[in-house]
C-alpha cells in the first residue's frame, strides 16, 4: 500500500511538471492531488505507534511538501508557473528518495506527548527555511538574468522569466523567513525544555544544538537588519544561505552521512 502511494505521488508530480501552462485548472487539481498523496506518504512513513521515523530523505520530502503547498496557495495570487516547472520535478525526486531511504525510528514511549510536537515543529521550521533558501537562489538568478537579456532562454531561463517581479519575490521571501524564524524559535525553546528532562541540563552542546543556534542567530540578524536598516539584495541572500547551510549541517547533513555513508541509524 505504502509503495503504491510513493509511486503515485512521484508520478503525479511528474505529470504536474509537464502539463502545458494554459491548462490552469488541470494543473491546480493535479498539484492538489500530488500534494495530498505526498502528505499521505509522509504520514504513513514517519508516524507509527509510539514512534517516529525520521531521516534525511524524510526531511527533504517534508521540505518539498511544504514548498508545493506554498506554491499552490500563492499561485492563486501570483502567476508562478515558472516555479511549478522547477519545484515539481524536485518534489518527485524527494518522494523517491524518501522511499529508498526510510530513516530510523525514534521511540516515543515514556516521553511527553509534547516531545513528538517538538520534532514536528523542528521539521516544519527546517522545511520553511529550506523553501526560503531556494526562493533566495531563484531571486539571485532572476536578478542576474535581468542584466543578461541577450542569453538564450533555455528551460531555466523560460521558468525564471515567468516568475513574479523581484519586489514581489522579496516580499514572499521575508514572509517565509519570518514564519520559519518563529518556528525555529519554538524549536529552540522546546528543545531546551526536553534537553533538561532527558539529559539533566538546559542545553546539550552537541553539533545539532550549536548549528541550530547559529542558524537562529543568522536569521534573527537578517530580520533585524531588514527592519532597522532595510537589508535586501545580496545581503539578504548571503544571510539566508548562511542560515540555511548551518541548519542543514545541524540535521540533514549528519543524517545523510550516518544513513547512507555509514549505514547507521541514530537519533
Amino acid at each position: 500500500m505504502q509503495t503504491y502511494l510513493f509511486i503515485a505521488a512521484a508520478l503525479s508530480y511528474a505529470v504536474c511538471a509537464v502539463l502545458p501552462s494554459h491548462q490552469g485548472r488541470l494543473i491546480s487539481i493535479a498539484t492538489a492531488l500530488a500534494w495530498l498523496l505526498q502528505g499521505a506518504t509522509l504520514w504513513f512513513d514517519v508516524v507509527a505507534p509510539d514512534t517516529l521515523r525520521i531521516g534525511f530523505a524524510a526531511m527533504l520530502s517534508a521540505a518539498l511538501w511544504v514548498s508545493v503547498g506554498v506554491y499552490w496557495f500563492e499561485n492563486r495570487n501570483f502567476d508562478l508557473d515558472g516555479l511549478r516547472r522547477l519545484v515539481m520535478p524536485v518534489a518527485a525526486l524527494a518522494v523517491i528518495l524518501a522511499w529508498l531511504f526510510p530513516g530510523s525510528l525514534i521511540p516515543l514511549e515514556g516521553k511527553s506527548v509534547m516531545f513528538g510536537w517538538h520534532i514536528v515543529i523542528a521539521i516544519l521550521a527546517w522545511s520553511t527555511l529550506t523553501i526560503a533558501a531556494f526562493h533566495a537562489v531563484l531571486m539571485a538568478l532572476q536578478e542576474s538574468r535581468l542584466h543578461k537579456r541577450s542569453e538564450r532562454r533555455g528551460l531555466l531561463g523560460a521558468a525564471l522569466d515567468q516568475l513574479p517581479a523581484l519586489l514581489t519575490m522579496e516580499k514572499l521571501l521575508f514572509r517565509l523567513i519570518g514564519f520559519g524564524f518563529m518556528l525555529l524559535t519554538l524549536t529552540v525553546l522546546s528543545g531546551i525544555v526536553f534537553s533538561e528532562q532527558l539529559f539533566g541540563q538546559a542545553l546539550r552542546w552537541d553539533h545539532k544544538s550549536v548549528f541550530t543556534l547559529m542558524s537562529w542567530v543568522l536569521f534573527g540578524a537578517l530580520l533585524a537588519g531588514r527592519h532597522w536598516r532595510g537589508w535586501r539584495g545580496k545581503t539578504a541572500l548571503s544571510f539566508t544561505l548562511a542560515g540555511f547551510a548551518t541548519l542543514l549541517l545541524a540535521y540533514v547533513g549528519s543524517r545523510f552521512v550516518l544513513e547512507v555513508v555509514l549505514h547507521r541509524g541514530l537519533v
